[in-house]
């Protein structure tokens, strides 16, 4: 194998710089030739592609987002526009192809490895930490740091008016960030997809909370369960609480990466680069116990990522 290409795709997160940097030097010290693919799958069909040396990428593992940036590409998903873009891999002498992203990213590389036979490694990107397969996914860390630092300067003004504060993160579907900002922050409740609840019991919760003579109150409410607006509304109405919103939106996808991420994204890109070497295809590199593993696209595409039932005791433990 004599050349390669990577590219990140579906939405950005902390860390995706680190291992572009990682696959890219990782490449050259095996005398490999690497291009970077601009814009993700639609660069892959536009045939957007850079050459990168070792200097694209000095300073890059400390910046947040993709330098490679990112789009959506619905047109990947037709036959017409798989075939274009394996039309320009093909053209441009590319041998194998380093994905970094979510779900949709890997359902994307999934293709490419089974439909047309191109050896394909996936890198786990994503900041809601709901991919299968791997303790965590890179960006996470940073999200939750990024979160925390936000709960506790709320906090700071929570206390100081009595206030309840509904903080929404984000979570579409996977609550990892809402529970486990919430544990570390001191949270009073986490609203999350996986665990229904209602509404009564935790405004009771927070009433029983000032009875007892406690001055503030935070909820952190991830986004795939509702709009903390609607939320703070129903506090207002039946609670009768003084509720103030944030909804931290975007923030949470920037930022400079954490150390943590920072050597998981670097780890996941070297593990990468040499599974192709190794002659490995359709599959994604995956953090499990401390060790870079490789879990096969099929059972990380076909599981769902469960939330682990004890860290769900603990927060309801300590919010009391």
């Amino acid at each position: 194998m004599k050349r390669i290409a990577v590219m990140t795709s579906g939405g950005d997160c902390p860390g995706m710089n680190a291992a572009i940097r990682s696959v890219v030097r990782t490449a050259l010290n095996y005398e490999i030739e690497v291009y970077g693919v601009e814009q993700g799958y639609s660069g892959l069909m536009e045939n957007q592609f850079v050459k990168l040396e070792s200097k694209c990428v000095a300073n890059m593992i400390q910046r947040g987002g993709t330098f490679l940036r990112s789009a959506r590409a619905p047109e990947f998903k037709e036959e017409e526009g798989q075939l274009k873009a394996m039309e320009n891999l093909k053209n441009q002498g590319i041998e194998g192809l380093i994905i970094i992203g979510g779900d949709g990213s890997l359902a994307g590389a999934k293709v490419i490895h089974d439909k047309y036979n191109f050896p394909v490694i996936g890198v786990p990107g994503s900041i809601d930490n709901d991919i299968y397969g791997t303790d965590m996914s890179i960006g996470v860390d940073t999200a939750l740091n990024t979160i925390l630092w936000c709960i506790d300067t709320i906090n700071d003004t929570a206390s100081s008016h009595d206030r309840t504060f509904i903080i929404e993160v984000m979570g579409r579907d996977c609550g990892y960030l809402a529970l486990m900002s919430a544990i570390s922050g001191g949270a009073e409740a986490a609203l999350i997809p996986e665990v229904p609840f209602k509404i009564e019991n935790i405004i009771n919760k927070i009433k029983e909370r000032y009875e007892e003579g406690k001055t503030r109150s935070v909820i952190i409410l991830a986004e795939g369960v509702g709009s903390a607006n609607d939320f703070g509304k129903t506090f207002d109405m039946i609670g009768g609480f003084e509720t103030r919103i944030t909804v931290l939106g975007h923030i949470q996808r920037g930022g400079s990466p954490t150390h943590f991420d920072r050597i998981l994204a670097t780890r996941m890109g070297a593990s990468a680069v040499d599974s192709l070497l190794n002659g490995e295809s359709g599959v994604m590199t995956a953090l499990q116990e401390r060790k870079i593993e490789l879990v096969p696209l099929g059972k990380v595409l076909n599981n769902k990522r469960k939330m682990d039932k004890k860290l769900l005791e603990i927060a309801e433990m300590l919010s009391k």
